[in-house]
């Protein structure tokens, strides 16, 4: 029960990794707040959850309007008082349309990072009031291994990650005078119905001969990490951009190949 009388909103909380957070937050102890666009979807998750004896309530969020960010949090603090712990886990893009630096068009380019850096920047700036005027908080970013390891397409995806890493370490040193922890969290390729539906098992095959833990990692994998820096055994912890990807991006470029070479010998 690290996170008993804690109060954590997770956004994008409906599936995958945001709700592997929720389910996760909440047998720790917190009240979670699940962010989520639709309603009826969030409410029967959490009518679940509580029936096993959690504590988990639902919050309009929309992340195509902006206005909802604000509104969220002040719902929450409206029925809470406080909000200890917030998880920025939207984000998006079209893997048909962002491509490489030649084919992706300006507009799908600046729509994606707009609203993925959008969900972090307006969510934690309406929040960070709050924080302060209860004694701190931990700001969780649910960013991407794509954010540090450059690709050969999605571009408007990765450079919304990017900035999302350094807008992490912003937050964490403008921040940590009123006690509020900043840190990002940065998934490999994890078993989600987002990857499941949009990638290839050729895409996956390729990319997982690279993963030294050689499988995609789980939601529950990710929500681990993020319980860690929503907890107080982190509370020394701030600015920190950690990969939880199998170890994807760390060894030598061409680490999938020399395993192939060295398992035919």
């Amino acid at each position: 029960m690290r996170l008993q009388n804690k109060v954590a909103l997770v956004t994008a909380s409906t599936r995958g990794i945001g709700l592997a957070c929720v389910q996760r937050l909440a047998k720790e102890g917190a009240t979670v707040y699940m962010g989520a666009r639709n309603i009826e979807r969030a409410q029967e998750i959490a009518n679940e959850l509580n029936e096993a004896g959690h504590q988990v309530k639902v919050v309009y969020n929309d992340a195509t309007v902006k206005e909802s960010y604000k509104s969220m949090i002040e719902e929450v603090v409206k029925q809470e008082g406080r909000i200890d712990v917030l998880v920025n886990n939207f984000g998006t893009s079209n893997p048909r349309k962002d491509l490489d630096i030649k084919a992706t068009e300006y507009e799908e380019f600046i729509s994606t990072v707009d609203i993925n850096l959008a969900s972090v920047f307006l969510t934690s700036q309406a929040v960070i009031p709050h924080m302060a005027a209860n004694g701190g908080g931990s700001i969780i970013n649910i960013s991407s291994i794509g954010g540090i390891c450059p690709d050969i397409s999605q571009i408007s995806y990765g450079t919304s990650k990017a900035a999302i890493n350094y807008l992490t370490k912003l937050i964490a040193s403008q921040c940590a005078r009123d006690n509020i922890r900043c840190n990002a969290v940065l998934p490999g390729m994890t078993a989600t119905d987002a990857v499941n539906n949009n990638l290839t098992d050729a895409f996956k095959e390729f990319f997982l001969k690279h993963t030294p833990i050689k499988r995609m990692g789980t939601p529950e994998e990710i929500a681990g990490t993020v319980l860690y820096f929503a907890s107080d055994d982190s509370a020394y912890t701030t600015g920190q951009i950690v990969d939880v990807s199998g170890g994807f991006g760390m060894p030598t470029p061409v680490y999938g190949d020399m395993i192939e070479m060295k398992n035919r010998r």
